[in-house]
């Protein structure tokens, strides 16, 4: 049984599930650790956010671990057994891009979103030179502010930030308690953004012959009416848990197991996966399925301990490795770290990050993406995966789905000299919406093409 997976960031998963767990002493979960808390392990942060008041840090704290939770154990749970078997306008362009996806893989999909959360910014340096003055980096609205005169960590922030979540999470569940899942529902297919008209025709088929599939579904009573799934999907939250004062603050006290109910799904960065980090040392402890992002940084015997550390008890599904290398470099270092793996029991779901790898300065200062080099990197860790015997089972995006001009090339053909008409990023450049949309339809395409070859339908 194949699954797939699609991430707001936005992560497509499609993967074999299923794998040998050997016996061991199961050992029960410690409490998540800060960093503040330790097992007896050594525990640091290089990316640890210092506030001046600490007496007020606590008192919000303390105020948001009495509020209720973000997400629920029982959501964590049904994406932990689906993982092992693999705004309106975001949640738009990732409904159309699952959509294509499934129709594309003949696979499930499941729908994680990187929204509700995502409000912390790692940094290389604490500090930045703006002006000739040096002052703290932005570390993210629920750190400080964009405004150069507003750098110092305020803890209000965190509180600002759990309710901001809160309404995003309710707002995606009114929608689609409210029927916008409703795959009948017209999604605006509106493909005059496409300026090359072979690409226009090539979409225009796929959308075509979903519709008409969807239309036969409805004749022979196989629709909504009777199967809810096609109303409804789920939909799970996710984000890098940087700040892990405000993350333990939403561990509540646990009847049998430590869930995070500020995310279904927690990752790593590739800046703080550190083995006796106090991130390691949280991660170690939740049940939630977690992420770890891999760069060229990281050594093969590095990975294999993480996998240790984070999953011991050899869950499928448990880590989802999520790399980022950059499309020149893949083929010196996934090779490795595949092989890597697949030397130990552990059974990971593999994610390839196209973007932070790919990220590039252009001539105006712009911070942008190429969106050749996105798929380069998509194509090249899918070939790689094959080749090895492993499968791909990710795609992490990050996007947005709003028409801004963040990322060069796509089938608006963007280039350098656009990125100002539109560039609303204080962060990482996006993919736009019609960007985000290509990329669906290019690995539609891929998987189709593949189909056909093997004689398959």
């Amino acid at each position: 049984m194949r699954a797939a997976h699609l991430d707001i960031s936005g992560q497509t998963v499609f993967r074999k599930g299923g794998a040998q767990i050997r016996k061991q002493c199961q050992r029960p979960r410690s409490r998540p650790s800060s960093g503040r808390q330790s097992h007896g392990r050594p525990s640091r942060s290089s990316k640890t956010v210092v506030y001046e008041d600490k007496q007020e840090l606590d008192t919000v704290l303390s105020r948001i671990a009495n509020l209720p939770p973000l997400v629920s154990a029982a959501e964590i749970d049904r994406l932990r057994a689906q993982l092992k078997d693999p705004s309106e306008d975001k949640l738009k362009v990732l409904l159309q891009m699952s959509l294509v996806l499934i129709w594309g893989m003949r696979l499930p999909i499941v729908r994680i979103a990187r929204m509700a959360g995502q409000y912390a910014k790692p940094r290389s340096s604490p500090f930045e030179t703006v002006d000739g003055e040096k002052i703290m980096s932005y570390r993210g609205d629920n750190v400080n502010s964009i405004d150069p005169k507003d750098r110092k960590p305020d803890p209000q922030r965190l509180l600002s930030a759990y309710f901001h979540s809160a309404s995003t999470v309710n707002y995606v569940r009114l929608l689609l308690s409210g029927g916008f899942a409703d795959i009948h529902h017209p999604k605006a297919w509106d493909l005059g953004y496409v300026r090359r008209e072979d690409i226009r025709r090539d979409y225009q088929m796929i959308v075509n012959k979903l519709t008409d599939a969807l239309g036969f579904m409805k004749v022979i009573g196989a629709d909504g009416s009777r199967l809810s799934a096609l109303n409804t999907v789920d939909m799970y939250t996710s984000h890098e848990a940087l700040l892990l004062d405000y993350e333990q603050a939403l561990n509540p006290a646990p009847v049998s197991d430590w869930y995070n109910l500020s995310a279904h799904f927690i990752w790593i960065g590739d800046r703080t996966r550190q083995l006796d980090g106090a991130h390691i040392e949280y991660f170690r402890g939740v049940k939630n399925p977690v992420g770890v992002k891999v760069g060229p940084t990281m050594d093969a015997a590095e990975l294999v301990r993480v996998l240790d550390i984070l999953d011991p008890l050899l869950e499928p599904g448990r880590v989802t490795l999520i790399t980022r290398y950059g499309a020149d470099k893949i083929d010196k270092f996934l090779p490795d770290h595949i092989k890597a793996v697949q030397a130990t029991q552990h059974r990971p779901v593999w994610c390839c990050d196209p973007c932070h790898g790919n990220t590039t300065t252009a001539p105006s200062g712009h911070k942008t993406r190429s969106f050749d080099a996105i798929v380069s990197e998509i194509t090249s860790n899918i070939a790689i995966h094959r080749e090895l015997g492993s499968r791909l089972s990710g795609i992490h995006l990050e996007l947005t789905g709003e028409h801004v001009t963040e990322c060069t090339g796509g089938s608006q053909e963007l280039d350098a000299k656009d990125l100002p008409v539109n560039y609303q990023t204080f962060c990482d450049p996006r993919l736009n919406y019609e960007q985000s949309l290509d990329i669906a339809f290019l690995v539609a395409k891929y998987f189709e093409k593949e189909r056909a070859t093997n004689g398959k339908n």
